[in-house]
């Protein structure tokens, strides 16, 4: 029950995460100006505690410590506490994470950190257990010899905290990047090496699907015709779909596998996964024509049809790990339960196919998987299958089901709009493209006050200023809704978007996008980098949006501000190329900003558009379009036109196009000649 003096203050929230505390005898604050005054006016250190919904640990934390009595006593005595869901708030997360990397600890949820009444860091951790175990100590200790701290070595809080905070504020110095075709190739092909072969992913684990690693690793096999490289990502995403960590009754992908093979996943499901392999397999698809890709995309858009659309339309953020205090329980299988659903024949059949056994392939239970054969059976066999899921997903139905956190957050919705806009375009389901515009038209009516974006919406209210991803996602968003639908309302959004980002993010001191805007006002520092994270950096997404809205507009600053990105961040990409494989995949756009057009004919329009969807082309603007004259008067294109009634494909890079193109297969030989030639991709 709530303090009965109404202290905890989070039962008028509207997270998911913060009501899942507002029965904490804990007097949790929520973050904001009232909360720093309590804290100067006490002379507490502040105890800020970061998680999310669907976080395994975070619900261990708070059964075994916010729940209790006696911890709460003791952290309502000596701190001010503030509970974040770093989800609503990502920026206010970043910074604290960092703070957290700089003290030399590992990041992870849920993050505890201690303040001063100025919010800026003294120490911190992650997960800490109500008693001594898992060789940390127990909370209770450290929240005492936090407090004695504070409370007897002032200088040493002072000094910790001016330290993180300038380290945080601190930019690299400035330097210059050339980045070639060449350091690309190299960069490419080296990549391979850190791949497991056997199983795909990254060696080791726990394995996570690092969509910016390979996303580069993609782009680069693509353009410079590496085959280790392009093996590398189909294999991965082959294990990716056929692993436990695909949910293969209900469809959609946990967020990352606790073991090598892809067996055991954390079964939480998050939004920007998905979003992100949606995207990454339509390209794979596009490239090879394998059957499961498709599949799997088709069962995780159904997946998402079904259980993720929120309030009006747009994507809710997760699904949780646990149900009945248990993580997987929803998802895992006893053999006698199979076989009860589906009979001794059939249960025996899905059981062979789905590494379902008596003893269990996962602590005494069964995560359905294909690793033992990798391949699909043949369409009848298939058939079969498909019908056995049904009747177990059925049967699952009847469980207690994982939390669902139904909060719409502006920068997910934008990945997964984007990954439908252009899987809908290649697989040619047009109630896909209808899903995004209807999640756009969310987000761009409910979450827009005064003309500037909302981060986070839920039960009615938007919330959360908006970060740099918001605007970068949307703006990616948008134009991809304009490659598929040719409304030209997508592409006035998407430079209105630019319009606000580019005002209020960009550094005129040094370039680039920061995470917070100008008058995000409850940040101690404004974070600037553009490293690789669980979702794409929005300085990496811009270069690509700017390169397209160059391409489309004509307008010079957009190429400027593309051109710039890359070099504001210079000395950081030099030092940590790796950690920079999203920003260095889309500079291939700065190389060679590709525009593929389909002018619509009378006759052999569906063809040639087959014929674009045929080959990955990753990074290139490709429409299909009645005529140009919606394109600046500079664009090479600018002119062309259908031969004879004949739908009439063009292939620009650069300033240059190639001669007009009326058949599909030519079409398909001028794509493939200029990838292998190192001028498309």
């Amino acid at each position: 029950m709530s303090d009965p003096q109404g202290r905890n203050r989070l039962t008028s929230e509207t997270s998911p995460y913060l009501l899942q505390h507002k029965d904490n005898p804990v007097h949790w604050w929520t973050w904001g100006p009232d909360a720093l005054a309590e804290a100067k006016a006490t002379g507490k250190p502040i105890l800020l505690s970061v998680g999310y919904a669907a976080c395994h640990w975070c619900h261990v934390m708070a059964h075994e410590s916010f729940e209790d009595a006696a911890t709460a006593a003791v952290m309502n005595e000596l701190f001010v506490n503030i509970k974040v869901d770093r989800e609503e708030r990502p920026d206010i997360d970043a910074i604290y994470m960092g703070a957290l990397h700089r003290l030399g600890e590992q990041g992870g949820w849920p993050l505890t950190m201690f303040l001063d009444s100025d919010a800026r860091p003294f120490w911190g951790g992650t997960y800490f257990p109500k008693d001594e175990r898992y060789g940390r100590p127990s909370f209770q200790r450290v929240l005492r010899e936090v407090a004695r701290i504070h409370r007897e070595e002032p200088d040493k809080v002072h000094g910790n905290a001016d330290a993180l905070t300038q380290s945080l504020a601190q930019r690299p110095p400035q330097g210059t990047i050339e980045i070639t075709d060449e350091l690309l190739a190299s960069l490419s092909a080296r990549m391979v090496r850190a791949i497991d072969m056997e199983h795909g992913g990254m060696e080791g684990a726990p394995k996570f699907p690092q969509w910016s690693f390979f996303w580069l690793l993609w782009r680069g096999a693509v353009r410079y015709d590496i085959g280790p490289a392009k093996a590398a990502v189909i294999k991965t995403l082959t294990h990716i779909c056929q692993g436990g960590i695909y949910d293969h009754l209900g469809g959609g992908f946990a967020r990352y596998s606790v073991d090598e093979l892809w067996l055991v996943p954390h079964f939480e499901k998050m939004l920007y996964d998905n979003a992100l392999l949606v995207d990454l397999m339509t390209e794979a698809w596009r490239e090879t024509g394998e059957p499961l890709f498709a599949t799997r995309i088709a069962e995780t858009v159904d997946w998402l049809e079904r259980e993720m659309i929120a309030e009006g339309g747009g994507f809710a953020a997760s699904l949780d790990a646990d149900s009945e205090g248990e993580e997987g329980k929803f998802y895992v299988w006893s053999l006698d339960e199979v076989l009860d659903v589906l009979g001794a024949e059939d249960g025996a059949r899905f059981a062979d196919v789905y590494d379902i056994t008596p003893g269990g392939n996962f602590e005494g239970h069964n995560i359905a998987n294909r690793l033992k054969c990798l391949a699909l059976l043949d369409p009848a066999d298939e058939a079969l299958l498909a019908d056995m899921r049904a009747r177990l997903l059925e049967r699952r139905a009847d469980r207690i089901r994982p939390g669902w956190d139904d909060k719409v957050l502006a920068d997910w919705n934008g990945l997964m709009i984007a990954a439908l806009a252009r899987a809908g375009l290649v697989l040619g389901r047009p109630n896909w493209i209808a899903m995004a515009q209807r999640a756009f038209d969310f987000v761009t009516t409910r979450m827009v006050v005064d003309g500037r974006l909302a981060h986070a919406y839920r039960a009615g209210q938007a919330k959360a200023p908006a970060t740099s991803n918001d605007y970068a996602n949307m703006i990616w968003a948008a134009i991809r809704l304009h490659e598929a639908t040719a409304e030209a309302q997508y592409l006035q959004t998407a430079r209105h978007f630019f319009e606000v980002l580019d005002r209020h993010y960009w550094l005129a001191d040094g370039g680039g996008y920061a995470t917070s805007a100008d008058d995000t006002n409850d940040v101690i520092v404004r974070l600037a980098n553009a490293h690789d994270d669980a979702v794409p950096n929005a300085n990496a997404i811009m270069v690509t949006n700017l390169v397209h809205l160059w391409l489309l507009t004509g307008d010079d600053l957009y190429r400027d501000r593309a051109d710039a990105i890359p070099q504001a961040f210079a000395s950081e990409v030099a030092n940590a190329p790796l950690g920079h494989a999203g920003l260095l995949a889309n500079c291939i756009d700065l190389i060679a900003p590709a525009h593929v057009v389909v002018i619509e004919g009378s006759s052999g329009n569906e063809q040639m558009e087959a014929a674009l969807r045929s080959v990955s082309l990753p990074g290139a603007l490709q429409q299909s379009i009645e005529d140009t004259s919606s394109l600046p008067a500079g664009s090479p294109l600018a002119g062309k036109s259908a031969l004879e009634g004949k739908a009439t494909a063009y292939v620009c890079v650069g300033p240059q196009c190639s001669a007009p193109l009326v058949a599909p297969e030519d079409l398909k030989v001028s794509l493939q000649s200029q990838r292998q030639a190192g001028a498309l991709g």
